[in-house]
C-alpha cells in the first residue's frame, strides 16, 4: 500500500546489482516516493553534490568504494539526509561504524518489499516530526519575543524577590498586571527557575480557546465523544504532565470550565470528554490575568473557591509608568531585537532627546507598546541614530493630550510643502519633499501611517492595506535598505 502523498520521500538508492536497481525504480514510485538510482559509489557522490535527498539507501559492498565511504561523504554535504546501510555481509564493526557516522537504520539482504516499505514509512514519519518540531520552535520564538525580565527599578526588584521565593515550590501562582506588562515572561522565568524546568511548559491563552471546544482542549476527549471526534485526543492538562501549565487570560474562562479546573486542582485527576475513567496528571498551574478577579467574584462571574486555590502566591507586575527608570535599558534591548543585533551594537543609537521623550510618555500599552515603538523608530531612522523625531507621534506628544481626544486628520499640504505628517513623523529627512518624491515614497508614507494607526500590528496593517503580511515585511525591509544605501552614498 502506498504511503500518503505528504509522506513522500526523495530517495537515493545506491547498489551495483542491476535487478535490485530495476526493482527500486519500479516499486518506490508505487509507494509514493521518488527515486534516483546509482550503480556505484562514484556516481552517487557526483549526484549528492548536485541534488538533495530525504533518504539514501546505500549498499555496503560495491566495486569502487564502500557504502561507508558514501555515507561519510553524505554526512559532510547533506547531514540532514537519513542514511540506511544495506548489505548481506554485516559485521559488528561495520554496524558500529555506520551508526557512528550517523546511519539511521540497517537493512539485511535479501530484504522483502514489506521491510523496505516499513522502513521508508518510519523515515517519513521521523522527518515529519522533525519538521513539525522545527516549525513549532520557530513559532514559539516569534511568539515569545524577549524571554527575560529587564529592569533594576525598586518595583522590579520586588518582583524578582517574589519569583526567587515562589519559583522553587510547586504551589500555584497568580500573576496580575495590565496588558503588555510581560506576565508571560514572568511565567516562563518562574518555570525556568523551578524544579520542573526540564519538563513541559504548556502556555494556554484562555481568551483564544473556542467556547465550544475549551473543555476538549484542556481535558481531552475520547473518540466518538461528539461529532468530529474521530480519534482520542490528549488535553493540555495531560500534555503538561510532570511540567507546568500556564493559563494566560484566566478571567476569560467560562464558569463551567472553572468548576472542572477546580476539581482538577483538588484531585489531580482529569476526565476526558466522553470518558468515565479519570487520569492522573501532575501539573503545576501558573495563571495570569489583567482583570480584577475579586471584582469578578463579587459580580458572580468568577468562582471564589477557584480564586483561593489559584492565588496561593500572587505577583503584581507593575505597569511601565511605575518603573520609568527601566525605560532606557528596556528600549535598548527592544531596539536590539528589532535590529537583530546585540545590545552592545545598538547601545549608542538612542539619543538623549529620544530617551527624554520616552521618559515623558505614559506608555498605556506598557512594554508591548515600547517594543512596537522601537521597531517603528528603527525602521524610520534607517538603522541610524534615533532621535525624538523618529519616535511614533503619540510618544513624541507625551500621550496625555493624544489619548484625551481623537487624532485630527492631517490637513492638506501645498504642493511645495514637505510630506503631510498625519499620524506619522515628519518625513523630511526620510521621504523626499514633493518635488522629488517618487511613487514608492508616497506608498511608504501611507504604509507607515496605516502601521501607526493600527498600533504597529503588522497583520492588521497588511489586511487594511490589502496586501499579504510577507509583502508588508518585504516593503519595510526594502525601504530600510534604501535608506541605508542613500546614507552611505551621501
Amino acid at each position: 500500500m502506498a504511503t500518503q502523498p505528504n509522506h513522500q520521500l526523495r530517495v537515493l538508492f545506491v547498489d551495483d546489482e542491476v535487478p535490485l536497481q530495476e526493482f527500486m525504480k519500479n516499486e518506490l514510485p508505487l509507494m509514493g516516493h521518488s527515486v534516483t538510482v546509482c550503480p556505484d559509489g562514484t556516481s552517487a557522490i557526483r549526484v549528492l553534490n548536485q541534488q538533495s535527498f530525504d533518504a539514501a539507501i546505500l549498499d555496503l559492498k560495491m566495486p569502487d568504494m564502500t557504502g561507508i565511504d558514501v555515507l561519510r561523504h553524505l554526512k559532510q554535504v547533506a547531514p540532514d539526509t537519513d542514511a540506511v546501510i544495506m548489505t548481506g555481509f554485516a559485521t559488528q564493526e561495520t554496524t558500529v561504524e555506520a551508526m557512528r557516522l550517523g546511519a539511521a537504520d540497517y537493512l539485511n539482504k535479501p530484504c522483502r518489499l514489506a521491510e523496505i516499505q516499513a522502513l521508508l514509512i518510519r523515515l517519513a514519519e521521523r522527518r515529519r516530526l522533525k519538521n513539525e518540531k522545527i516549525a513549532l520552535q520557530t513559532r514559539v520564538q516569534v511568539a515569545e519575543g524577549p524571554n527575560q525580565l529587564i529592569g533594576d527599578s525598586p518595583a522590579m526588584q520586588a518582583v524578582y524577590h517574589q519569583i526567587s521565593k515562589f519559583a522553587p515550590t510547586d504551589s500555584t501562582i497568580l500573576i496580575q498586571g495590565e496588558t503588555g506588562t510581560g506576565k508571560d515572561v514572568v511565567a516562563r522565568t518562574i518555570y525556568q527557575m523551578s524544579q520542573r524546568f526540564n519538563q513541559p511548559f504548556v502556555p494556554v491563552n484562555c481568551g483564544a480557546l473556542s467556547p465550544t471546544l475549551v473543555e476538549s482542549e484542556l481535558f481531552g476527549h475520547r473518540k466518538g465523544a461528539f461529532t468530529g471526534a474521530d480519534r482520542d485526543h490528549k488535553g493540555l492538562l495531560e500534555v503538561a504532565n510532570g511540567g507546568t501549565l500556564f493559563l494566560d487570560e484566566l478571567g476569560e474562562l467560562d464558569k463551567n470550565i472553572q468548576v472542572k479546573l477546580l476539581r482538577f486542582l483538588e484531585s489531580g485527576e482529569i476526565r476526558r470528554v466522553g470518558d468515565t475513567i479519570p487520569i492522573k496528571s501532575d501539573v503545576r498551574i501558573i495563571c495570569a490575568t489583567n482583570r480584577d478577579l475579586r471584582r469578578m467574584v463579587a459580580e458572580g462571574t468568577f468562582r471564589e473557591d477557584l480564586l483561593y486555590r489559584l492565588n496561593t502566591f500572587e505577583i503584581h507586575l507593575p505597569p511601565l509608568r511605575e518603573r520609568k527608570s527601566d525605560i532606557p535599558k528596556l528600549a535598548v534591548h527592544m531596539l536590539a531585537r528589532s535590529a537583530k543585533k546585540s545590545v552592545d551594537q545598538v547601545a549608542d543609537l538612542l539619543t538623549q532627546d529620544a530617551i527624554d521623550a520616552m521618559m515623558a510618555y505614559t506608555w498605556p500599552g506598557n512594554v508591548r507598546e515600547l517594543v512596537n515603538a522601537m521597531e517603528y523608530a528603527y525602521i524610520v531612522a534607517g538603522g541610524h541614530m534615533i532621535t525624538a523625531a523618529h519616535l511614533p507621534q503619540i510618544v513624541r506628544m507625551k500621550g496625555a493630550a493624544v489619548y484625551a481626544r481623537p487624532n485630527p486628520p492631517a490637513p492638506a499640504q501645498p504642493a511645495t510643502a514637505p510630506a503631510a505628517t498625519g499620524n506619522i513623523i515628519p518625513m523630511s529627512s526620510h521621504v523626499p519633499t514633493t518635488g522629488s518624491r517618487t511613487l514608492a515614497d508616497v506608498e511608504m508614507e501611507h504604509i507607515l501611517r496605516v502601521l501607526e494607526k493600527n498600533n504597529f500590528n503588522k497583520p492588521a496593517t497588511a489586511k487594511e492595506l490589502g496586501i499579504s503580511l510577507k509583502t508588508l515585511y518585504n516593503k519595510l525591509n526594502k525601504w530600510e535598505e534604501d535608506r541605508q544605501n542613500q546614507s552611505a552614498a551621501g
